[in-house]
């Protein structure tokens, strides 16, 4: 395949992010800190700093001549008065995760975990390969000790070329995977897909694979469906008149992050709504790797009025109204339920 080679080098770094991410979620589990001081204190903020500075100095070091990153941190706050020590914790936690995977003879300063940060200032565009990154999406989801992601997608001229989401705190198993390998008690899994070669599933460790597909139900009666967790970010009550509309008997299943998108592309549910509140602009780091993830598992992923999602404009996504995934059968009857939903709300398309 065309993006082999960055493909691996994007499964190698999420996957040494995933692992920073998870000692920290465990120590602030441990403790049971639920950091309340300035932003830049918090634990989740240091597993958020640690993953970019990571996955930055991966693909800088696997792709020199041609890095360009659009990520969702910078340094601004860790360069403050009094960020030393959590700037001394996250560079820590870097360099022990580069000494684990061995692949790099090499030892960060702090100076050099803090431009690793900021080399994801990209704005993006429809010209040339930038990397998306989300390095730890689903904060609230991390700091409750449940679902959050690594995001990482590749764009080549505006488009999604590949994806990968690391998930820590997803079971292997599923509805949609049965497969000897996966036990039971595992958790944390890694989904990849690179564009025109399907979607994988594989646990963190890199162990096993399996090609996932999304479910093939054609009765919206028999779908489940995904939404957010936090009712902040995705309008609750009108995901719930759309499953009613739709005759959906199962309760929505509710999750943080992007993990919604890889449990959905190995069949954990039919359908994914996401409506955010007036105002609220989609940013790309938030969907790139979900989306190809899902698509390439033979879903669909579309804005409330049908159109696919267009990563060529910047940082965020022009949508209309919300975002809706599902398989090819489901989508034009959930595309009419939400149409119908929004009129009966009075919210309408534009």
């Amino acid at each position: 395949m065309a993006y082999d080679k960055e493909l691996a080098a994007a499964i190698k770094a999420a996957s040494l992010a995933a692992r920073l991410c998870r000692k920290v979620q465990k120590a602030l589990i441990q403790s049971d800190v639920r950091s309340k001081s300035g932003r830049h204190q918090s634990p989740v903020t240091v597993a958020d700093y640690g993953s970019q500075a990571l996955v930055s100095f991966v693909l800088q070091q696997e792709f020199p001549g041609e890095f360009s990153l659009i990520a969702e941190e910078d340094s601004n706050d860790l360069r403050k008065d009094g960020a030393g020590a959590i700037v001394e914790r996250i560079t820590e936690l870097v360099n022990d995760s580069l000494t684990s995977d061995g692949s790099y003879n090499v030892t960060l300063s702090p100076e050099d975990v803090l431009k690793a940060i900021d080399s994801g200032k990209s704005e993006g565009g429809s010209q040339g390969r930038h990397w998306v990154l989300d390095p730890v999406d689903g904060t609230k989801g991390f700091v409750r000790g449940d679902q959050y992601a690594v995001a990482l997608a590749l764009l080549d001229r505006g488009k999604v070329v590949l994806g990968v989401l690391a998930c820590p705190n997803l079971p292997l198993t599923s509805t949609g995977v049965a497969d000897p390998q996966c036990q039971n008690n595992e958790v944390g899994c890694l989904f990849f897909a690179e564009v025109g070669g399907g979607t994988y599933m594989q646990p963190l460790d890199g162990s096993f694979t399996v090609k996932v597909q999304v479910s093939g139900v054609e009765n919206p009666e028999e779908a489940s469906f995904f939404e957010s967790y936090e009712a902040a970010h995705s309008m609750h009550d009108l995901s719930s008149l759309i499953a009613q509309k739709l005759g959906v008997k199962a309760a929505p299943i509710r999750m943080d992050s992007q993990v919604k998108y890889g449990a959905l592309s190995r069949g954990d549910g039919a359908i994914y709504l996401r409506f955010p509140r007036n105002g609220y602009r989609e940013k790309i780091w938030d969907h790139a790797a979900g989306s190809i993830v899902v698509t390439e598992a033979g879903g669909v992923v579309t804005d409330a009025a049908g159109n696919p999602l267009d990563f060529s404009r910047g940082k965020y996504l022009d949508l209309d109204t919300g975002i809706v995934v599902s398989n090819h059968k489901l989508m034009p009857l959930v595309l009419n339920a939400v149409r119908a939903s929004l009129e009966e709300k009075s919210k309408p398309l534009h």
